[in-house]
């Protein structure tokens, strides 16, 4: 008899859970397991296979009552039990065999793909994505904690991390189809980004004018795509960025940085753990801070190019959360910056790890668990901005002077050392580790849900 139907008689009663006979499932199935990560395999895909039978019993996510609400719950967490304990024997031998003993390099999107298919029941196959992609957040089944749990185990081993680190920093290959084009050129419209080539600068324009260039995947995608031909055009020096003039009706014609995660898109479940929170953060900002990484040795890694935020208007957000990693921060002296996780609820990205480092643990805890708004003028906003202009043609005129003083091969192996000191790629991947899984939990959240609620579409 198999270690998952030994337990069958302890299963969970589909009308009302019991979560301490669900705890009594997790610990006789985790007791059971066997060491070997062949046996082991076949455990958490029966595992998960009973997960699944329990679930089926179950209407669709936003059909369910209370009560079997907290039964998907209990059956969830049993699984996400097993599936830990599973991970803390086996991560390493499970991303040697991904990726042929690290010979492979896989995205966070390629890697939980190909764990899908070599590990059943470790993460969700391609199909329990497809569905919950196409639902509301508030009707997923949440998935995605899956995936976090798996991608925060591997990040947790400082080789494994490492190598997927690394792995995230390749380029695109839509950058790589684009680069010849582009190089030609000295321009692409990326479609909520524009990039533009001017006199060794690369000016990265963010143009998502409907909705306040609040981010979503496709500008992450976008994004991500223009940093990747800013950093392989070895005609770029600096890179700057900066938000384009809105259409919105409140901010007509004005320039914006940012309004950070778009509450919309997450509300209708177009905000993804992997797609989005993750290879955000270690994709382009990652790019950003870091440089691309071409499979050379750690001898032959460029380190990347200093790069300049311009803020008009506002920084909100993801916003805020690019100014903590650029190398000089410019802003109009109208503007204003916040980063207010707490009452989105969701952990901003990176933003606990650098903004503690930049304005120390009581600002840090003033931002973002309580929503403070900092205008530019302001003295502490001097941990976040440089220099401070008038809006309109002093800022425009400030941004080519200051982008000339980020050129030289000084400033960009001088800036390499200094985030070296202050983040050093193994602090870096230990946050990740934490944050794929908090992250993820929160997103699913009743608090979140509520709050993304008011986004929703007006009845017809």
């Amino acid at each position: 008899m198999t270690a998952v139907g030994a337990l069958a008689g302890a299963e969970l009663d589909p009308a009302a859970a019991d979560p301490a006979a669900g705890r009594r499932v997790l610990d006789g199935v985790a007791e059971a397991a066997p060491a070997d990560l062949g046996g082991a395999r076949r455990v958490i895909a029966e595992v998960a296979e009973r997960a699944a039978r329990q679930l089926e019993r179950l209407p669709v996510p936003a059909d369910r009552t209370p009560p079997q609400r907290s039964t998907a719950a209990a059956e969830h967490a049993a699984a996400r039990g097993v599936r830990g304990r599973f991970l803390e024997r086996h991560a390493a031998a499970v991303y040697a065999e991904l990726t042929g003993d690290r010979a492979r390099r896989l995205g966070v999107a390629e890697l939980c793909a190909a764990a899908a298919a070599a590990f059943p029941g470790l993460v969700p196959g391609p199909a329990a994505v497809a569905a919950d992609r196409a639902r509301p957040q508030a009707a997923k089944e949440g998935w995605e904690v899956d995936q976090g749990v798996f991608l925060g185990a591997v990040l947790r081993r400082p080789e494994e991390g490492i190598h997927l680190l690394d792995s995230m920093l390749r380029p695109t290959h839509r950058a790589q189809r684009l680069l010849e084009r582009y190089r030609s050129a000295g321009a692409a419209d990326l479609g909520s980004v524009h990039l533009e080539r001017r006199d060794g600068v690369a000016h990265l324009t963010l143009q998502r004018e409907d909705c306040l260039n609040a981010e979503d995947e496709r500008q992450v995608d976008d994004m991500e795509t223009a940093v990747d031909l800013a950093l392989l055009d070895p005609d770029v020096e600096v890179i700057v960025v900066r938000g384009g003039a809105m259409t919105h009706p409140r901010y007509h014609g004005r320039r914006v940085f940012s309004s950070g995660i778009n509450l919309k898109a997450l509300h209708a479940g177009g905000i993804g753990l992997v797609d989005f929170l993750l290879r955000r953060e270690m994709g382009y900002i990652a790019k950003l801070t870091r440089g691309l990484f071409d499979g050379g040795g750690w001898w032959e890694r460029p380190g990347g190019k200093p790069w300049l935020a311009v803020v008009d208007s506002f920084a909100i957000g993801g916003g805020c959360q690019l100014l903590l990693a650029a190398d000089h921060v410019i802003a109009a002296a109208d503007a204003y910056i916040s980063l207010p996780a707490a009452q989105e609820g969701i952990v901003p990205g990176a933003g606990n790890l650098r903004l503690t480092r930049h304005g120390g643990a009581r600002l840090a805890r003033q931002v973002i668990l309580l929503g403070r708004k900092i205008r530019v003028i302001e003295p502490d906003a001097r941990l976040f901005v440089d220099e401070v202009y008038d809006p309109g043609a002093e800022l425009d005129e400030a941004v080519p002077r200051c982008a000339g003083r980020l050129r030289g091969g000084a400033v960009a192996a001088n800036r390499r050392m200094l985030l070296q000191a202050e983040e050093p790629p193994d602090a870096f991947r230990a946050y990740l580790a934490e944050f794929a899984l908090q992250q993820a939990r929160r997103i699913y959240s009743a608090d979140v849900i509520g709050k993304v609620g008011r986004f929703a579409a007006p009845p017809a």
